[in-house]
């Protein structure tokens, strides 16, 4: 997982995702969390806003985004959101579990 410094979702991301995991049956534990903190950094990660969920080096919600010190925003049934819903962060890591096999 990638986060910004002062990021408000952090905390809330990393219980999701831990959350996730462990409901996909996999190790919670095994969630690192790697703070974004330059520009340049940004970019070379390709990071597309905080909080972006990772696995394998590979954003679980691809972006076209520009890479950035930023705000991360959702699909949510209401609008937008700090975070992904559940549901679409499982389905997300289930996808990334098929392709891996």
């Amino acid at each position: 997982m990638r986060t910004i410094p002062g990021c408000p979702n952090s905390g809330p991301a990393l219980e999701l995702f831990r959350h996730v995991l462990h409901a996909e049956g996999l190790d919670p534990e095994l969630v690192t969390v790697r703070e974004i903190s330059s520009e340049s950094e940004a970019a070379e990660m390709l990071f597309r806003g905080s909080p972006s969920f990772t696995a394998g080096g590979k954003d679980l919600f691809p972006s076209t985004a520009d890479a950035g010190l930023s705000c991360r925003l959702y699909p949510a049934g209401t609008g937008l959101s700090g975070l992904p819903s559940a549901e679409s962060l499982r389905a997300a890591v289930r996808g990334t579990a098929a392709s891996s096999t």
